[in-house]
């Protein structure tokens, strides 16, 4: 509950004099931070078209109609159709629904692997951090992008495919994140409190660390949604994403290459979707990081 609902603003210690904690509401912090809500009102708008698709538009994404085929936006077909006659609007707004959705799910899934790995090796330390450290950094020699492509061209292009690769290659972000978090707090006096109460293991790292280190994995978690919507969008251009006629935004501009002279719309609605997600999202992330950040806040008063 605490974190999304509201935020301890930590005020600077003064000599001799106890450190003051007040709880602010995050919907309060959020309206004094310009660019969190341009990017949550911006996300919020993408979504709720994404979710109205079926009302929205007045054509299936799947439909073809030859004879309306590399049409100009129109009345009746406000982003122009495809080679195929197919209505760009009704693309557009049902890629949403891939898109988007499929970003949540690769950081998910990034989550659930990297989260847990982060808060096991700078818990125990020892061999299990040498281990998982050194696992880490195999995958970090690699660029996330060009990760994702081998793992892609090993399992065979798809779009559940593409977001396990995109997924995998975003694990060693969290849980390089979540490592140095808990590795800062583990020193804490709640830590040896709990430990010499007896607490176990589990506990210890569910119950009082994990809650702690929710602010970086949330910034984290909030800024890679764009690049996994971008990384996935990529693959689909190359081909090894959603495959046609799936309506997906990186399947759209890589079928609208051999038109692009001549049909213009073919890629600025889409193109444009892709880029005000991301943006949307980045500017989202780096208002949670500005709240939930004391040292970033402070900065930036500065």
């Amino acid at each position: 509950m605490g974190i999304m609902q509201s935020a301890e603003i930590r005020e600077p210690e003064a000599s001799g004099a106890l450190r003051i904690r007040r709880r602010v509401p995050l919907h309060r912090l959020i309206w004094q931070h310009p660019s969190a809500i341009v990017g949550l009102v911006l996300l919020s708008t993408i979504v709720v078209l994404a979710l109205l698709a079926p009302i929205l538009s007045q054509h299936s994404p799947l439909k073809q109609d030859v004879l309306v085929a590399l049409q100009a936006p129109t009345r009746s077909h406000p982003f122009g159709t495809d080679p195929f006659g197919r209505d760009i609007l009704a693309r557009v707004l049902f890629g949403g629904r891939l898109s988007l959705s499929s970003g949540l799910l690769v950081v998910l899934i990034a989550m659930l692997a990297g989260v847990p790995l982060g808060v096991i090796a700078a818990y125990f330390g020892g061999w299990t951090d040498e281990i998982i450290s050194r696992m880490i950094d195999i995958f970090l020699a690699f660029p996330g992008f060009l990760l994702a492509l081998v793992i892609v061209a090993v399992l065979g292009p798809s779009l559940l495919n593409a977001m396990l690769a995109v997924a995998v290659a975003s694990i060693p972000a969290f849980t390089r994140v979540v490592r140095g978090s808990v590795l800062s707090e583990g020193s804490r006096e709640y830590v040896l409190a709990a430990r010499a109460l007896g607490c176990g293991h589990a506990r210890i790292m569910v119950r009082h660390l994990l809650p702690n280190v929710v602010g970086p994995v949330l910034v984290l978690a909030t800024l890679r949604v764009g690049a996994a919507v971008l990384t996935t969008a990529s693959l689909s251009f190359l081909g090894l994403g959603a495959q046609p006629p799936t309506p997906e935004w990186g399947e759209m501009l890589s079928a609208a290459r051999p038109f692009i002279r001549q049909a213009w719309w073919l890629t600025v609605f889409p193109g444009s979707a892709i880029t005000l997600t991301v943006l949307a999202v980045n500017l989202l992330g780096d208002g949670f990081r500005d709240i939930l950040d004391p040292k970033v806040r402070k900065v930036r008063k500065q």
